[in-house]
């Protein structure tokens, strides 16, 4: 089954409309939607290296966009929709202690949660919701999340192949870590703040 997914995964990432979907996808995500764009990034680079950069530079795009949608969440709609998102994803008792972080390693959270498998929606709506300096936010974003998204398409424009052939052998395991580790985020952030 993983196999099959993963070719349509593959299928699909050449389709005319991947790119955009991709950037729909990594938008999201900063937001409120609770796959990383990584599942759509990894596998348009592979099908198509030499379009990497540019796939990197749309998903780091619409992810600082998709953040300033978080921002705003979590600034003027914290007591609705940000408190909802935040519920929805049991995460309650981290935010809290997470937004009062901001006023001593506001940028340092950023900078750093950006990079792991933290969900970034929960950095960007406490971000507004913190009333963090808009202006830090977004450079800080543009920074972390182009940082991510250019490494993985910089190893995957250089390692393509042996990389694809990794992952084809592994798929099974490297779907079972990929996944452990994007819930291993969401009980980071539970547990650690």
């Amino acid at each position: 089954m993983i196999r099959s997914l993963y070719d349509w995964v593959i299928r699909l990432a050449r389709h005319r409309h991947a790119i955009p979907a991709m950037g729909a996808v990594s938008f999201m995500e900063s937001s409120f939607f609770p796959i990383p764009p990584d599942v759509m990034l990894v596998p348009m680079i592979l099908a198509n290296r030499e379009k990497a950069f540019q796939i990197a530079l749309v998903c780091t795009i619409c992810s600082v966009l998709g953040g300033l949608l978080g921002y705003t969440i979590g600034y003027y709609f914290f007591e609705t929709i940000g408190e909802w998102v935040v519920r929805t994803y049991g995460l309650q008792s981290g935010l809290a202690a997470f937004r009062a972080g901001f006023d001593e390693y506001g940028t340092w959270i950023i900078l750093i949660k950006g990079l792991t498998p933290i969900p970034y929606k929960l950095v960007t709506i406490a971000s507004g919701a913190a009333h963090f300096d808009l202006f830090t936010f977004v450079w800080a974003s543009i920074l972390t999340r182009g940082a991510r998204f250019f490494l993985v398409a910089a190893l995957l424009w250089k390692f393509g192949e042996p990389i694809r052939t990794f992952i084809e052998k592994r798929l099974t395991l490297l779907t079972w870590l990929f996944l452990i580790a994007l819930i291993g985020g969401f009980v980071a952030f539970r547990y650690m703040f």
